[in-house]
């Protein structure tokens, strides 16, 4: 993985964003100016979630909400709530 930082003014960056995003996301970090001054950074996204690191984190959610005692209420539905919020 490329490790380099590259500067574009705005107007270059806009023209070659497509050209921009691609060596992003082969791991190059893009700064964008303007009139000279960093105003932004594209930057790669360097870790993603694995299906079980997902699955884990779902667990913990789940746990946390039974030992808070989190509802939405005796009896109330998502679908309740969202027909309620309808009508208003």
């Amino acid at each position: 993985m490329d490790a380099r930082m590259t500067e574009f003014g705005s107007a270059d960056a806009k023209a070659r964003f497509s050209e921009l995003l691609a060596r992003v996301e082969a791991g190059e970090t893009i700064t964008i100016q303007r009139h000279g001054k960093p105003v932004a950074q594209l930057v790669p996204i360097t870790s993603r979630l694995s299906p079980e690191e997902k699955r884990r984190a779902h667990e913990r959610w789940k746990t946390y909400r039974r030992s808070r005692n989190l509802t939405l209420g005796p009896g109330v539905t998502i679908k309740q709530l969202i027909e309620e919020g309808r009508r208003y």
